[in-house]
């Protein structure tokens, strides 16, 4: 049997949270001394402060852990229950450093208003290419609304065109359009280049693009959750210079590793 303070210190909970469980009839102790009032546990008891612990991490309030208890979930539906909450949070992880990340590239894009660009910005002509694409409708441009939606696209297309055999023969190229039930939506284009004869497959499309005359050209380094400031360095300059633009960008990612930190992507707007 252990004390109350030892019992604690093995669950890694607090006295006084294992006294709350007890007035709530969640835990009550193994052993009440009727002198002193002393509360002792057995180890066994650890397993379902486990519980409690892990219900209550899910979101259960302390009456719903409670019933729980009570019907007695086996430990391989906590199990799913557990992974099912874990999952929500890596998704809602992953949303919050998404959203953090938009936040320092808006803050950037603040930061460098009314300073010259310091990238290399030119003007240049862009081939015609052929493609094979997957699409899909975003909700908006924002990069909230992009991501989700294009990284998807890119795994599917590269699966799909290993199945059918095919290699790629350049860099991936993502293009956009407005989509046609308009609210701000966007039709986004996953696209990878492929060989000039290369006929579409079953689950794929080839596309030409046709080639571009006049595009203004800028090179992002980094995950493109930050693209923000280096979109709208390219906008000022296009600004600035008199001309005018004639789309949406075209993205070429020329480097890709797994480390998003060390992507480069070439970001081709076209002027008219």
């Amino acid at each position: 049997m252990f004390t109350i303070g030892d019992f604690a210190r093995h669950g890694r909970v607090s006295a006084r949270m294992l006294r709350h469980y007890d007035a709530l009839g969640l835990l009550r102790p193994e052993h009440t001394d009727p002198f002193t009032g002393y509360r002792y546990y057995s180890a066994a008891q650890l397993a379902t402060l486990n519980r409690v612990i892990a219900l209550k991490d899910l979101g259960f309030t302390l009456q719903q852990v409670r019933q729980i208890l009570e019907e007695r979930v086996s430990t391989e539906e906590l199990r799913g229950m557990l992974k099912l909450r874990q999952a929500e949070l890596e998704e809602a992880m992953a949303a919050a450093a998404a959203r953090l990340a938009q936040v320092e590239a808006r803050l950037r894009s603040i930061e460098s208003e009314g300073h010259m660009p310091t990238q290399d910005i030119m003007i240049k002509s862009v081939p015609a290419v052929r493609v094979a694409v997957l699409s899909a409708v975003a909700a908006s441009y924002a990069p909230e609304h992009i991501g989700p939606v294009i990284s998807p696209l890119y795994d599917q297309l590269f699966t799909r065109l290993k199945a059918a055999g095919i290699t790629p023969a350049g860099p991936g190229i993502a293009y956009y359009e407005d989509a046609p039930d308009g609210d701000g939506a966007v039709l986004v284009h996953a696209g990878c280049t492929v060989s000039a004869g290369q006929e579409p497959g079953q689950d794929f499309e080839i596309v030409d693009l046709p080639a571009v005359g006049r595009a203004a050209t800028i090179v992002h380094r980094g995950p493109m959750d930050t693209v923000m400031p280096t979109e709208q360095t390219l906008a000022r300059w296009i600004d600035a210079g008199g001309h005018r633009s004639a789309g949406y960008a075209r993205e070429v990612y020329l480097e890709c590793p797994p480390d998003k930190e060390k992507w480069v992507t070439e970001l081709q707007v076209p002027l008219a």
